[in-house]
């Protein structure tokens, strides 16, 4: 026992410091996609649907990506390996700019992506268990944004002196120290019990389906259905709002996307402190509810004020709400799920159904803003959080009555 305790205690440094490097090594190049191509001649749809087809790709994996985590006892590998593939694979379009080469880009990163949010929630459970839980997510998610914050600033910085060559390459180097990060962690401090929500008496527990464990549980279904409705609106908003800068101010755009990036995250390293003490306190749907809130708000200042003023409510609305949820949503899954064996599955569940809204708002976002312009975009990708709002008021007794709070 105090061998496994003083293994845990010497995974923490390398486990924030895996959330930092990730960070990155996960976004890449994906930000700045859209001012790329539209420098390579490409219009907002097309742009809209290679995103999409990412999207669609990673949403597919990654309910049997959690499976896959909750199965194994090499939980590091879920992180190494598609480290690797996302490299790899947004290096592909600076070889081409052709629409498939640049789709299959995305393709590939959104899948080797799919499995590193549930294996780092299932190592960080099997490292400090459910108690920590909640405090640990928090701390990871504030060193996530940190790393966001410094990938952001970098590839601005680079992508303005020396062009996309240097912001994959930094997103190269970033997913580099990620792995040696990951490799720090022993992998004796990782109990893969608890990494799935089992307690150390339980047997296994049976295998299951992502659909299955999602549909068996109403609390987890009213999450889904309540997050993909936020992210049909949501996703589309920042590369919308990058492109909206390239073609209506001067300046570099570049320089202007990093720094869309960089304000969100600085309010996300906040948001997830708060969201972790509001959770310890009120409970999660509360997190949940100002999160949603946060959304219409931002999509109606972001349609009357496209500049320099206007980027700044518009990203700190967009940190209170990502920032919120990043500590909220894989909280309140594990909480939900606690005992059943199937964290990770959930977590995966959840992520698909999330996925299918951020995947298609591109897309929308896209098509809307070709045919209306920026300003209608912004309102209605604004206004689908209306629904989010709804639903999870609607609900919130059975929220609050199968879940618990406080949440510890």
């Amino acid at each position: 026992m105090t061998k496994s305790v003083s293994a845990g205690s010497r995974a923490l440094g390398p486990l924030k410091a895996l959330n930092f490097f990730m960070a990155d090594m996960q976004a890449g190049i994906g930000p700045f996609l859209g001012i790329f191509l539209l420098s390579k001649g490409w219009q907002s749809g097309p742009i809209g649907t290679v995103m999409t087809l990412g999207g669609i790709a990673g949403m597919l994996m990654t309910a049997p990506a959690g499976a896959a985590i909750d199965a194994t006892s090499h939980k590091r590998r879920y992180v190494i390996i598609p480290g690797i593939c996302t490299v790899i694979a947004s290096a592909l379009i600076l070889l081409s700019q052709d629409f498939w080469v640049v789709a299959l880009s995305q393709v590939a990163t959104a899948i080797a992506g799919a499995a590193i949010g549930p294996a780092v929630v299932g190592i960080t459970l099997g490292i400090v268990r459910q108690k920590g839980f909640n405090r640990q997510n928090g701390h990871n998610q504030a060193f996530n944004h940190a790393g966001n914050v410094v990938g952001a600033a970098l590839s601005g910085y680079l992508g303005l002196k020396w062009g996309m060559t240097a912001i994959v390459l930094l997103a190269a180097l970033f997913g580099v120290l990620s792995i040696i990060s990951i490799l720090m962690i022993p992998a004796e401090s990782i109990d893969n019990k608890a990494a799935r929500g089992l307690k150390e008496e339980s047997e296994e527990s049976e295998k299951a389906s992502g659909l299955k464990v999602l549909f068996q549980c109403k609390p987890l279904l009213i999450l889904a259905a309540a997050l993909a409705c936020f992210h049909l609106g949501n996703g589309a908003l920042l590369p919308l709002y990058g492109m909206a800068a390239a073609t209506k101010m001067n300046g570099n755009a570049s320089m202007f996307v990093a720094l869309t990036v960089i304000i969100a995250q600085l309010v996300m390293i906040v948001a997830s402190i708060v969201a972790m003490r509001i959770a310890e306190k009120k409970g999660y749907w509360l997190v949940l509810l100002i999160s949603f809130i946060a959304l219409p708000i931002r999509g109606l200042i972001a349609a009357n004020m496209i500049s320099h003023i206007g980027l700044y409510p518009v990203q700190i609305l967009d940190g209170i709400g990502a920032g919120l949820q990043s500590v909220a949503v894989p909280g309140l899954v594990a909480h939900i799920l606690n005992g059943t064996g199937h964290i990770n599955i959930g977590q995966g569940a959840v992520m698909t159904i999330q996925g299918l809204g951020a995947s298609l708002s591109p897309a929308i976002g896209g098509w809307i803003e070709q045919k209306m312009g920026y300003e209608h975009a912004f309102m209605i990708l604004g206004s689908f959080a209306v629904i989010s709002i709804t639903l999870w008021v609607f609900h919130s007794k059975t929220i609050i009555k199968e879940c618990g709070y406080p949440v510890t």
